[in-house]
């Protein structure tokens, strides 16, 4: 275990932890049975991540996602529904079923499958919220396999330069698609950090309630002083890299179980979180019986 004993939480933060996941689950079935068009990449094993992330922002902050997004638009917007309607192209999407899984826009959040692609984006929404002291943030999520992306480079100069108030949330999950982190990337995040001057601090446990205690002077930092930070999970991806792709192998795969928040916080309090699993589940099951009544976006209009 990675801590000895976990701190308890409240029923809305382990509840939107635990509707995550079976969001994923739910989205991994619909695949697998045809229901879902596409690809679809999700987080099983990172749901805590944007949880903490998501309780430590302001309601007009902006969030910038990437194509493991699921969850980050699920902490901050609780719209199983809408973001369900739009992967599977049924009425009520959000995007008109135009953006599927990996390209979601409401306001205050926008995500995209383009690696690195919105850290710029973030980097200039963050210098006009300073320009304008507005006393916003933005936040954007990469991966690590994003690192070897120049465009990143690029915007974290500025964003020293310009000291603007951004949070760059890492999801070190160890692979990158079915790459291992350590045969991909040299060096480490920290150390990129370090020669831009960027503040950098690495999350290594799974008590949610410690780490957001521990993130929050430092957050409020960013949006008071405007300097920017990094903040590295040390996180695992349990599923594969979109639906039937994962090339890990069993031992790999259960070292990785053995990881996961869910057992140990289930192991620590098992009536709250059977309690609060059971209701998931049921609120999840709701959503795909009622987004799969909808007709298809333009069926009949041929």
């Amino acid at each position: 275990m990675r801590e000895s004993r976990l701190r308890p939480l409240a029923d809305s933060t382990l509840g939107a932890m635990l509707s995550i996941r079976r969001f994923e689950y739910a989205v991994l079935d619909l695949l697998g049975r045809g229901l879902i068009p596409g690809t679809s990449h999700t987080c099983l094993g990172q749901e805590y991540v944007p949880v903490v992330v998501e309780s430590l922002l302001c309601p007009d902050d902006e969030v910038f996602s990437n194509h493991r997004g699921h969850g980050h638009f699920l902490a901050r917007y609780d719209d199983p529904a809408g973001l369900l309607a739009e992967l599977a192209g049924r009425e009520g999407a959000l995007c008109g079923g135009m953006g599927g899984s990996q390209h979601i826009r409401r306001p205050g959040f926008m995500s995209t499958g383009i690696q690195g692609q919105l850290v710029p984006v973030a980097v200039g929404t963050a210098f006009d919220m300073r320009r304008t002291g507005t006393n916003s943030i933005s936040v954007v999520y990469v991966g690590d396999g994003t690192w070897g992306e120049g465009v990143v480079y690029e915007a974290l100069n500025l964003a020293a330069l310009w000291r603007v108030p951004m949070v760059v949330v890492v999801e070190h999950n160890g692979i990158a698609q079915s790459t291992p982190t350590s045969a991909q990337m040299a060096g480490s995040v920290a150390d990129r950090c370090a020669a831009f001057g960027i503040r950098h601090v690495e999350v290594t446990g799974i008590d949610v309630d410690a780490i957001r205690a521990s993130l929050a002077p430092l957050v409020a930092a960013v949006r008071h002083d405007g300097s920017p930070l990094v903040v590295e999970f040390d996180t695992v991806r349990l599923g594969p890299h979109s639906k039937g792709d994962d090339t890990r192998t069993p031992a790999e795969l259960e070292a990785l179980a053995g990881r996961d928040w869910y057992p140990h916080y289930r192991a620590a309090f098992p009536e709250q979180v059977d309690r609060l699993d059971a209701a998931a589940t049921g609120k999840i099951r709701d959503v795909v019986e009622s987004v799969l009544a909808r007709p298809l976006i333009g069926a009949g209009h041929g």
